[in-house]
């Protein structure tokens, strides 16, 4: 047996924190050598963070960037290393170096560059166009980034009919929920038809809106799991790879001639040094035995929003938030999240009862808070609004209290978070669902006021899923029960339900999940036997309230199609469809 130890080191990069960055590749480069690895890689763009969007304009962040490369240059001493960073050349290219005991052995830059979505790299950088293989004793192995390990007949292919035994892919793959299993089956087809080991490692951690979930994965050429990372948390993945069994899968392989005569041109073969470490085999410690579990569908999203919470607050220099307690499922959910991504001591809940607040509500924020242990506050805004009324009597004489007097409300709400965080240096987090936030179901300046949306992309359907297992995993109603069995409400005017102004939840995240995931139009979702006088209604608060999701904070990406980066709708809009 052929074995050839690999290691995949799943970290968690900051845009920007070079320094930072640095010091966890080092470490990484450092576990490998202790592990007896011959080559560990490490995310792509792992230097910068990713994505590092228009600080790529920066001069002096590509060269930031190349110096802490020569830096890691240096460090790889003992061992070859893959390592994702800004190329330089006459212009910049997403880059994977190929770092070998000492020496920069080579460079990878990056062919297809993705432009749908979140990702926008055409706007930043050249494709490359060469697919190099390297030679590493008797081992052939090969590099390619992200999106290029997509394609059926990309540099994959090209890269194992020019010999490559083993692919190492470098990776920034946003989650987004059932993106694991899609990744895994691609990666499964791609190492099986190409005979070839697939080594896929991925980011971990928030940037922004955007969640990258772990999940790194080495297969071998039968497409069959060897190894899997952690999926929400910084991991290192090490396995030892059989690669003679490649060898022999090829030999039985008459269609694998056939198209390797079909290729034009060969990648160049880079041959790396003698110094070379020893074999695995003569100084690799054991690997104890690994499995990880995927996460259930539920769970996973449960984590996302832990963990990008988490790296949004903490990234950005915060300790402490504070949330609007409702007494409903939507801020109940939000606070236990906040509570597991930064621990209770660094929450806070305030309670801001109005003439209409019920006292199941009141009591039920009091309970949740409670049940968290995070700090507790009650600011009544009766006399305020009470004031606000005072001063508007005049211009608004005469006329009926509407949806003006309820807005005074949460605006007053809004203000008051906004005071505390002024004040005390905290971050508020908002509470609106992807549901509400659709059709325009909320308050600009009121409940949309704060700094990061933490469910902003959970249909309210799903918030309910999401809250059933916070209070599974705590093994207690951490959520009182009566916030799951009471019909929900904004509290803005007697007897007030959402309801009133919106088809079931059920129905509403149906009609969204066709309209905004999809882009299917009201022939479409009539064909699909809702009502036609509701799909219309539905499509145009989507449609009109653009100039409010443009002004509300950024929040977790978990759907496939996200208000924000993958949504561009434009707010002066007058196409309707008849």
């Amino acid at each position: 047996m052929r074995r050839f130890r690999i290691a995949l080191a799943q970290i968690n990069s900051t845009v920007g924190d070079l320094e930072g960055n640095v010091a966890r590749i080092r470490a990484g480069l450092e576990q490998a050598r202790t592990l007896g690895c011959q080559l560990v890689a490490f995310p792509e763009l792992a230097v910068t963070g990713y994505p590092p969007e228009d600080l790529l304009f920066k001069s002096a962040f590509i060269e930031a960037n190349l110096r802490a490369m020569a830096d890691l240059v240096k460090a790889s001493v003992g061992l070859t290393a893959v390592v994702g960073y800004v190329d330089k050349r006459d212009d910049i290219f997403n880059a994977a170096a190929v770092l070998h005991d000492g020496a920069l052995a080579g460079v990878y830059h990056k062919q297809y560059l993705p432009n749908y979505g979140v990702f926008d790299e055409n706007r930043y950088f050249q494709a490359g166009t060469e697919a190099p293989v390297f030679g590493l004793g008797g081992t052939s192995f090969a590099v390619n980034i992200c999106e290029d390990i997509w394609y059926s007949t990309g540099p994959t292919t090209r890269q194992a009919l020019a010999g490559a035994e083993l692919v190492v892919t470098i990776n920034a793959s946003p989650y987004h929920a059932g993106k694991g299993h899609q990744r895994e089956r691609m990666i499964a087809t791609r190492a099986a038809d190409d005979v070839v080991c697939l080594a896929f490692v991925n980011m971990v951690g928030g940037q922004d809106e955007l969640v990258f979930d772990g999940g790194s994965l080495i297969v071998n050429e039968r497409g069959e799991l060897v190894a899997r990372g952690r999926q929400f948390a910084e991991d290192f993945v090490v396995a030892d790879l059989d690669l003679d069994a490649v060898f022999h899968a090829r030999l039985h392989d008459s269609r694998r001639r056939k198209e390797k005569q079909r290729v034009t041109a060969t990648p160049g073969r880079v041959t790396l040094s003698a110094q070379a470490p020893a074999p695995a085999s003569a100084v690799a410690p054991p690997l104890p035995p690994r499995t990880v579990v995927p996460l259930p569908p539920v769970d996973e999203v449960y984590e996302a929003l832990v963990l990008g919470t988490r790296d949004y607050v903490r990234k950005n220099g915060f300790k402490h938030v504070v949330i609007g307690l409702s007494g409903g499922i939507d801020s109940s959910l939000v606070a236990a999240i906040a509570v597991e991504a930064l621990g209770k001591e660094n929450v806070s809940g305030v309670t801001m009862p109005s003439p209409y607040s019920s006292s199941g509500t009141r009591g039920d924020a009091k309970r949740l808070a409670t049940n968290l242990g995070i700090d507790f506050q009650t600011l009544p805004i009766t006399p305020v609004f009470t004031g606000f009324k005072k001063t508007l009597a005049a211009p608004f004489k005469g006329l009926k209290e509407d949806v003006a007097e309820e807005n005074i409300q949460a605006r007053i709400r809004g203000t008051l978070l906004m005071a505390l965080s002024n004040k005390f240096g905290w971050l508020v987090l908002t509470t609106g669902n992807k549901s509400e936030i659709a059709v325009g179901y909320s308050t600009l300046y009121g409940d949309m006021a704060g700094g990061f949306a933490v469910i902003k992309d959970v249909p309210k359907t799903l918030v309910y899923e999401v809250s059933r297992l916070v209070n599974t995993r705590a093994g207690r109603a951490v959520i009182p029960q009566s916030v799951f069995d009471r019909a929900p409400s904004a509290e803005l005017r007697p007897d007030q339900t959402d309801q009133d102004s919106l088809p079931p939840y059920a129905e509403l995240d149906a009609i969204l999940q066709a309209y905004v995931e999809e882009d299917r139009g009201v022939s479409d979702l009539v064909a699909r036997g809702f009502s036609e006088e509701t799909v219309r209604r539905v499509i145009r608060m989507v449609d009109v309230n653009e100039y409010k999701r443009r002004q509300g904070p950024i929040g977790v990406k978990i759907t496939p199609r996200a208000f924000g980066r993958d949504w561009r709708l434009p707010i002066v809009n007058r196409f309707r469809e008849r």
